[in-house]
């Protein structure tokens, strides 16, 4: 006797979240399990972003710098990001923004932000200093110098939800992400909590925290699958929003991938281990559930768009 697979589509969907202006990205909409495109197709296919910083890339792998060697400012930086293969939005991070590091001030970041998204090809999103305070002031002087562009901004925690979700999602119609730190039950307060301030869940995507593989990433995939689980076999509306998860700084901050070649030769280049570990991370995100990933290198840019493409699409052949 033959077997029969049984297909699972589900009667309702993780909402759709749209940002960029002009082209714009479409993330979630699913109502299958996540890549599950032989029991239905996915409304939209997950998404690969690119992230830039506004320190630049000194302090990066220099395997990575390589790749923006002839470009003078970030302005230039975001317009390569764009017109990589398989890239689909751009991330600028302002980690120059933190008060413990540059402490670079507001108006100069909204300079830097405008240059990017005028030079930028690709819808943008923009990530903070990670200090709290600050990025409540930054989100909020950027929304407001990127009126009209349609922003996804990651991200609102639950110390901070308050002021960047009225001063950036309800004052100037930008769009957040919820950050949250690897628990369903902190994910689904902080998108209640976003809610109760009046912001619909079309406006809300989660950031439920991530680690490279191999680095307790266990953690990160039993919470997406149980996010996916209940939002789609469950029907909780709460958790009924794309997951965007920002890969490279986890990945590229590994023992494996800063480790020298000249202490470990064996190991190889230290540009190639950054890659497989970028590469292999962002997979199991996306098989895990996340709508989109943000990573840095190029290679790993087009290797996980190609991925994605042979699982979505019906002849297998990598075309978005």
């Amino acid at each position: 006797m033959p077997f029969e697979a049984k297909k699972k589509e589900f009667n309702v969907s993780v909402g759709v979240l749209e940002f960029g202006h002009g082209p714009a990205v479409q993330l979630g909409g699913e109502n299958v399990w996540p890549l599950y495109t032989f029991d239905g197709p996915l409304a939209n296919p997950p998404r690969v972003g690119v992230e830039i910083s506004d320190l630049g890339t000194e302090h990066w792998n220099v395997g990575l710098q390589g790749h923006y060697a002839n470009d003078d400012d970030i302005a230039g930086m975001a317009k390569r990001a764009g017109a990589m293969p398989g890239a689909e939005f751009v991330c600028l991070s302002f980690e120059g923004a933190d008060p413990v590091g540059m402490d670079r001030n507001v108006e100069d970041c909204a300079a830097l932000a405008q240059a990017v998204s005028e030079a930028c090809p690709l819808p943008l999103c923009i990530a903070g200093s990670g200090n709290t305070e600050k990025d409540e002031e930054l989100f909020q002087r950027l929304a407001e110098a990127l009126e009209g562009r349609n922003i996804l901004f990651l991200s609102a925690t639950e110390d901070s939800y308050k002021a960047i979700g009225t001063g950036v999602a309800l004052a100037w119609g930008q769009k957040l992400a919820a950050e949250s730190a690897v628990d369903i039950n902190l994910a689904k307060q902080l998108n209640l909590l976003l809610s109760q301030l009046g912001i619909a869940n079309s406006a809300i995507a989660m950031n439920i925290g991530t680690a490279a593989a191999g680095y307790g990433f266990e953690y990160v995939a039993s919470t997406m699958e149980r996010v996916k689980a209940a939002a789609l076999a469950q029907n909780d509306v709460a958790l009924q929003v794309p997951i965007i998860t920002p890969v490279g700084k986890d990945a590229w901050g590994t023992k494996e991938t800063l480790a020298s070649e000249e202490e470990y030769p064996l190991w190889g280049s230290s540009e190639e281990r950054g890659i497989y570990m970028e590469v292999v991370t962002a997979a199991a995100c996306l098989a895990s559930g996340s709508n989109a990933v943000i990573l840095r290198h190029p290679q790993s840019v087009s290797t996980i768009a190609e991925f994605i493409g042979l699982l979505t699409t019906d002849e297998g052949e990598g075309e978005r």
